[in-house]
């Protein structure tokens, strides 16, 4: 077969149902995260999406009016809690896909490079996967050092690329497991997201391992940070760049 339209034909010619027609050509792959759709007027790039590709997420427009509040627990950087009450990773993904999907959090709709060389217009949803991308990336932001955390964004780039390209079983990508590991040793704690009409925000997050110190942030009286210090430090910053 050329095109879809011909492999409709045929399936149907054969009374095979199928839930794909004409006017809804579009080709969905479905899993446990969420759903990837595409064909159809999704190829022409300028097109708005419609809103009956999607079955996972609400329509923003429709979403409620007041904001959910979640709080996604983390041990050693595996999501443990909801709300905190104890689950299954799986367990989350459906709790989490349920309440993003209320707030139509983790629609996507992006130009992809594939890996056989071409452009595609892929569209997502991805409600859990995005809330907990949100979650673990602040709490990451509050226990991991700063040369950690910029290494970890490199490391993050790499690992997805292998996913995306199917190297899920490779040497390559063993190791860097190895390396997250031991990254996330002490990313363990709680982050409370903000969901409000597809959006999803972190507004707070604590852990026994936090790295912040609020008497060296402050800018009020109980500061503890010597301030004389950065005097000397401008200096030498500075310094390759003096005449």
């Amino acid at each position: 077969f050329k095109t879809r339209d011909e492999e409709i034909d045929y399936l149907n010619s054969k009374n095979i149902k199928i839930a794909v027609t004409k006017k809804k050509p579009y080709s969905i792959d479905t899993n446990i995260y969420g759903r990837a759709i595409e064909c159809g007027i999704l190829e022409n790039p300028w097109t708005e999406p419609p809103e009956d590709i999607y079955a996972m997420t609400v329509n923003p427009v429709k979403a409620p009016n007041k904001p959910a509040y979640v709080e996604v627990g983390f041990a050693k950087g595996i999501p443990v809690s909801v709300d905190g009450k104890k689950y299954s990773s799986i367990e989350i993904v459906k709790k989490l896909n349920e309440i993003g999907g209320k707030n139509a959090v983790g629609r996507v709709d992006m130009i992809e490079n594939r890996l056989v060389g071409i452009k595609s217009r892929e569209n997502y949803e991805n409600p859990a996967g995005t809330i907990l991308h949100t979650a673990i990336a602040d709490l990451e932001s509050l226990v991991l050092d700063r040369e950690s955390a910029r290494f970890k964004y490199l490391v993050s780039q790499k690992y997805a690329e292998l996913i995306y390209f199917g190297l899920w079983f490779t040497p390559l990508k063993a190791q860097l497991d190895a390396y997250i590991e031991k990254l996330h040793e002490h990313t363990t704690g709680v982050v409370r997201l903000k969901l409000l009409k597809g959006a999803c925000q972190a507004v707070g997050r604590k852990s026994q391992f936090s790295r912040y110190s609020e008497s060296r942030a402050t800018y009020g009286k109980n500061d503890t940070f010597n301030q004389k210090l950065a005097e000397g430090f401008n200096h030498l910053w500075a310094l390759p760049y003096m005449k």
